[in-house]
């Protein structure tokens, strides 16, 4: 068996607030292959984000603490090493592309310089031979006269452009693990469709591992291999994308289906999950997700569920879907 690029273990990150001590996330476990495509679904809050920045350990400090777990990355723990040695394999070895680019990308340097910042840091090339390169990274990702856009400064490109400038700076060391959080949002469906081919046809290309933060079923379908569903700090389903797609088995996951719009659909209205997301300061003593569970019976008020097993496929929940 072939090891993991990325494997998570009990991973626990915690924010000290005046009102208490918030796991954001708490006790995940998580594994990606090699050229595989692994997404973390969930609504606003569940903690998607948070996890990205652990594994790269970007949590700001003294709110913000890995509290316990592992994050093994080709088996070496990345909470383990000095701040020196992760900081060589920040933007190399493993890269991130954030949110929003335009508050992601230095808006007093030109894209070009930022592109070639990496490489000169990372690969140790000259500036002649960085700028060459930005320009090659630039062509890749479908940047328009790249030669004449490589001087240019964030504020001067489209929001799609932008964020076409962060894939070419993530991709240009060639890393083995890109950590994509929610690389699509507030773009134009046309757009969004060409980024994510662009992410696909470079994983096969580069053979590296993407781990994708999204809220967006229709982005799951077309790119997941496997696909984890987070709610309040846990993952409380993962499987393969065809076999959730297929047969989902929390309730959470069910509603998380049905919310999505649905062509000729009953009045056109959506079918939102009741209520609202627990606070994390106060959770229940049982399942997080009673509240607004159609399932919830009174042994999910008392007792968290445990992991249940399905072949390739897990999920915790006492009263899972038939």
């Amino acid at each position: 068996m072939s090891i993991a690029v990325l494997d998570i273990q009990g991973l626990k990150t915690q924010f000290a607030t005046k009102r208490g001590l918030v796991s954001a996330v708490d006790g995940l476990d998580l594994t990606i292959q090699r050229r595989e495509t692994v997404c973390i679904v969930g609504e606003s809050g569940c903690g998607k984000s948070v996890t990205a920045l652990s594994i790269l350990r970007l949590i700001p400090k003294p709110q913000g603490n890995i509290a316990a777990g592992k994050v093994l990355f080709h088996q070496q723990d990345l909470l383990q090493v000095s701040e020196t040695e992760i900081r060589k394999i920040r933007g190399d070895r493993i890269s991130m592309i954030f949110q929003e680019p335009m508050t992601s990308l230095n808006p007093v340097y030109t894209i070009g310089f930022q592109i070639q910042e990496v490489l000169r840091k990372h690969r140790k090339m000259t500036k002649k031979q960085a700028r060459e390169a930005a320009l090659d990274m630039l062509n890749l990702v479908g940047i328009p006269e790249p030669k004449a856009r490589i001087d240019d400064y964030p504020h001067q490109l489209s929001g799609g452009m932008r964020q076409r400038v962060m894939i070419a700076m993530a991709l240009s060391c060639h890393p083995e693990l890109i950590i994509a959080d929610e690389p699509t949002t507030a773009l134009d469906v046309t757009i969004q469709a060409q980024i994510l081919d662009l992410m696909n046809s470079l994983k096969k290309e580069i053979g590296m591992a993407v781990l994708l933060i999204t809220h967006d079923l229709g982005v799951v379908a077309e790119t997941a291999q496997y696909v984890a569903v987070m709610y309040a700090g846990k993952i409380v389903e993962q499987a393969p994308v065809k076999s959730l797609f297929a047969e989902p088995l929390h309730p959470y996951t069910v509603g998380l289906f049905d919310s999505l719009p649905q062509i000729g659909g009953s009045q056109g209205r959506l079918k939102p999950i009741p209520g609202v997301v627990p606070s994390l300061i106060d959770l229940p003593p049982g399942c997080a997700f009673q509240a607004r569970c159609f399932r919830a019976q009174i042994d999910c008020q008392q007792t968290p569920p445990w992991i249940a097993y399905q072949p390739g496929h897990w999920f915790r929940c006492w009263h899972p879907m038939e």
